[in-house]
C-alpha cells in the first residue's frame, strides 16, 4: 500500500506560517525534494528572511509567486508532484487557483488542501457567522472543489494543535501551562483530539505517497491524545505536584460569551464550544476515513503527557 522508496517532489504553500514550518521540516527529514512558494524572495521581515535562509541552507528550493498569478503558478506546479497547502485567511479561498493551475499543469499526483484542525464535514460549528466564515465554510467549499477536480487528494484532520490547546490548558493567550489557576469550559469532560505539531507534520508527509490515503480523509487520532480539558489539567497537576484553582464557565455562559463577542474575535470561543463543550470530535470514522496511527505504527508520536513534560 505504501511505496517507501518514493521520494515525491513536495511543494508547501504557506511554509512560513505556524504549521507550514513543521511541514517543511518533516518533508526534509523524510528525504523529499522540498519546494516552497513565497510572495517575496527578500521579505522585509527579518525573522521571515532568516527563516527562508534556514530553509535554503537545508536544501529547500524557494520559489517566488502568488496564488493569483495563474501562469506562474502553473509553471511552479509543473516542477513538483505533491502540493501541501497550509494557508490561512484569504489564502483558503485562493486555493481554487491551486486547483485550476494543478489541472492545467497535469503533474500533481496528490493535493493536500489547508485542512488540519477539525473535520468540518462532521464536527458542527453552531454559530452561523463563524460556520460560514473563510476559516470554516470556505474550507468545506474547497473540499467540494477538490473532489470535483479529479486531482488525487488527501484531507488531513489533525485535531487541535498542542501549542494552542495543551500548552495553555485550554485557556487564552498562554504560552505555557498555568501553575495557579485555570478556567474550565462547560463541565470539562468532553473529549477532543490534541496533537503535537511535529507529529501532525510527520503523519501528513507519510501519507503523500500512500495509495491507501488517496481520495481519503486522514485522521490523526492517537488513543492517548483523545483527551478532555480536565484530563489535560489532571496530567499537569500530577507533574507539578499540586492542584490548580478552577473556575468553571457553564455551557450557557460559553454560548453567551460567543454570541456577545464580535466576529471574528468570537472564533476561538465557537471552536472551544464545539470541541471542549459539545465534544464534536467524537464521531465514528467511515469508509472514506483512515487513521494515521494504524497506517503508520512506526511513527513515534508524543503523548499529551510527554508533551507537557517540556514545561516542568
Amino acid at each position: 500500500m505504501v511505496d517507501m522508496h518514493t521520494k515525491a517532489k513536495v511543494l508547501i504553500i504557506g511554509a512560513t506560517g505556524f504549521i507550514g514550518i513543521y511541514m517543511v521540516k518533516a518533508s526534509i527529514k523524510l528525504g523529499h525534494p522540498t519546494f516552497i512558494l513565497v510572495r517575496s524572495l527578500t521579505p522585509s521581515d527579518p525573522a521571515k528572511a532568516q527563516l527562508l535562509k534556514s530553509f535554503r541552507d537545508s536544501g529547500v528550493t524557494v520559489l517566488e509567486g502568488d496564488l493569483n498569478d495563474h501562469e506562474n503558478l502553473v509553471n511552479v506546479l509543473r516542477q513538483v508532484d505533491v502540493v501541501i497547502a497550509t494557508v490561512s485567511g484569504s489564502g483558503i479561498r485562493e486555493q481554487v487557483n491551486i486547483i485550476k493551475a494543478a489541472k492545467e499543469a497535469g503533474t500533481i499526483k496528490r493535493f493536500l488542501p489547508s485542512e488540519f484542525a477539525i473535520d468540518l464535514d462532521k464536527a458542527t460549528i453552531e454559530f452561523e457567522e463563524v460556520a460560514e466564515s473563510v476559516e470554516f465554510g470556505m474550507k468545506q467549499t474547497i473540499r467540494r472543489e477538490v473532489e470535483k477536480s479529479g486531482i488525487p487528494y488527501t484531507f488531513v484532520v489533525s485535531g487541535g494543535f498542542a501549542g494552542y490547546w495543551s500548552a495553555s490548558l485550554g485557556n487564552d493567550n498562554l504560552d505555557s501551562p498555568p501553575r495557579d489557576k485555570v478556567t474550565i469550559w462547560g463541565d470539562g469532560t468532553a473529549k477532543g483530539i490534541v496533537n503535537n505539531e511535529e507529529d501532525i507534520a510527520t503523519f501528513t508527509l507519510k501519507a503523500i505517497a500512500d495509495t491507501g490515503t488517496e481520495n481519503k480523509t486522514l485522521h490523526i487520532r492517537p488513543k492517548e491524545n483523545k483527551v478532555s480539558q480536565r484530563d489535560i489539567i489532571s496530567l499537569w497537576e500530577s507533574k507539578i505536584g499540586h492542584t490548580l484553582e478552577k473556575t468553571v464557565v457553564s455551557q450557557e455562559e460559553v454560548v453567551k460569551i460567543t454570541q456577545e463577542t464580535p466576529f471574528p474575535k468570537n472564533i476561538p470561543h465557537a471552536v472551544r464550544y464545539s470541541v471542549w463543550v459539545k465534544g464534536s470530535q467524537n464521531f465514528e470514522l467511515d469508509s472514506n476515513d483512515v487513521e494515521a496511527t494504524e497506517l503508520y505504527p512506526d511513527v513515534r508520536y508524543k503523548t499529551m503527557s510527554e508533551y507537557l513534560d517540556q514545561f516542568i
